[in-house]
């Protein structure tokens, strides 16, 4: 299957903001985290725009130094089937972690989510990197990088085993006869593994696109591998073009390794456009944005990607401390790249803070100047199209109104839905039934 000529575009809702001092901005509503009323707003002005997803991100531990986003937010699975009442199209994209919940349960939620949309349901697989996670689901302690990436390819495999419990037809709700399921087509999953062991049938019909989009966010070693193997679409974090390019490259050849069609592989870096009607009055914004933050903010970047590691007791100017056996079990790829950069520059902690801080990012300018950015991105295969971050209050109502008409003028966008299901507007093929098509071999056979 060829490429799509369009990229493909998701909002995150990240409520009062990013970074630690966003929610400080004269416009941010500070509740806006646990506003469904901000949330409607936003997820009905993606849709005007024809963006493909809604994304919520969601982590399970807090303390004092977490983000205030994270510190007072909603559940993804609740907000989102709230925002399918309020939506027709737009697909609706959840985080949820293998690593402290259970299949069965996973598996029932996004398909309620599924049909309650129907056909917008997507689950954004993550192992989850906080160690202190355990503390607060009567764990000893976190589970091992390679390990967690076990749970989840097993994990995954008990899910996708449970949406395929019934096949097409298998509902028959004949009243005549009084036949509500048709038994040879509802299946037990019998699954007995490392893991996990699941009986099944799941007690909900199959979904109206077949399975919920699988988005993964993998970018070390193990979770490239898991993404390109499992995922129908990977978010990604690339500061530049050529990381973009190389990460692109990466992923789509492990695909097509693993025998998958790579073009079904949708790779989506996150991005923080900052708009303004001319590129030196986005810089002035951006100006505006960095004036919000501090060192604090990059300190808590910082701590984050380490597991929560204290970083404020080190020498400001000295050399980065040695902390790579913290990131060994954090968010390895994150704590890698901070390292190399380390490495390759001789960074000081000041140094690395205060990047971290103020990030710029390569999507600053006109809407003219923005369009060019993704337009050279998507053309240079850096991405199949991005996950769009609000760094600003009123900039999503600046890429759906200024940015997204150029890009449709350009024919790099739709200028309406393709279809009704997710999986349609991502161009994605629906996923066969197991059973259907073990069923269609044998009599082939």
């Amino acid at each position: 299957m060829a490429r799509s000529p369009h990229l493909k575009l998701g909002f995150i809702l990240h409520g009062v903001g990013r970074t630690w001092n966003d929610w400080r901005h004269p416009d941010r509503d500070v509740n806006a985290s646990t506003s469904f009323a901000e949330y409607k707003r936003q997820a009905q002005l993606a849709e005007r725009g024809r963006f493909d997803f809604l994304f919520v991100a969601d982590s399970l531990s807090i303390n004092e130094k977490s983000s205030p986003h994270y510190l007072n937010r909603f559940e993804p699975i609740t907000i989102l089937s709230a925002l399918a009442g309020a939506t027709s199209r737009i697909g609706l994209v959840a985080t949820l972690t293998v690593s402290y919940s259970e299949p069965f349960n996973v598996a029932r939620q996004f398909a309620s989510l599924d049909h309650i949309s129907d056909g917008r349901a997507g689950w954004n697989v993550v192992t989850s990197w906080l160690g202190d996670t355990a503390a607060n689901f009567s764990k000893a302690e976190h589970p091992a990088h390679d390990v967690r990436y076990r749970i989840a390819a097993e994990y995954l495999d008990v899910v996708q085993g449970l949406w395929d419990s019934w096949e097409d037809g298998a509902h028959v709700a004949d009243k005549a006869s009084g036949q509500f399921v048709d038994p040879a087509k509802l299946h037990r999953l019998d699954h007995a593994g490392e893991h996990f062991q699941v009986r099944g049938p799941l007690n909900i019909k199959r979904t109206p696109q077949g399975q919920p989009v699988i988005f993964q966010a993998g970018a070390s070693e193990d979770g490239r591998s898991f993404a390109a193997r499992r995922a129908d679409a990977i978010f990604t974090h690339a500061p530049t073009l050529q990381d973009g390019v190389d990460y692109y490259a990466d992923v789509k050849a492990r695909a097509a390794g693993f025998g998958r069609d790579a073009d079904q592989v949708l790779v989506l870096p996150g991005i923080t456009p900052i708009i303004g009607d001319t590129d030196a009055a986005a810089e002035e914004k951006y100006r505006e944005l960095a004036a919000l933050e501090s060192l604090e903010t990059g300190f808590g970047m910082l701590s984050r990607t380490f597991n929560d590691h204290d970083f404020r007791h080190y020498d400001l100017d000295g050399p980065f401390p040695d902390v790579a056996h913290i990131g060994r079990n954090s968010q390895q790829s994150a704590s890698n790249r901070i390292l190399a950069e380390v490495r390759a520059e001789n960074l000081t902690l000041r140094q690395v803070v205060e990047r971290l801080a103020t990030p710029r990012g390569a999507f600053v300018g006109s809407p003219e100047t923005v369009a060019d950015t993704l337009q050279r991105w998507f053309e240079q295969e850096a991405a199949d199209g991005f996950v769009v971050f609000e760094p600003l209050p009123g900039q999503l109502d600046l890429f759906v109104e200024k940015v997204i008409p150029i890009l449709q003028a350009r024919g790099l966008f739709r200028t309406d839905y393709e279809g009704t299901t997710f999986r349609d507007n991502l161009g994605l093929h629906e996923p066969a039934n197991r059973y259907t098509a073990a069923r269609g071999a044998r009599a082939a056979a």
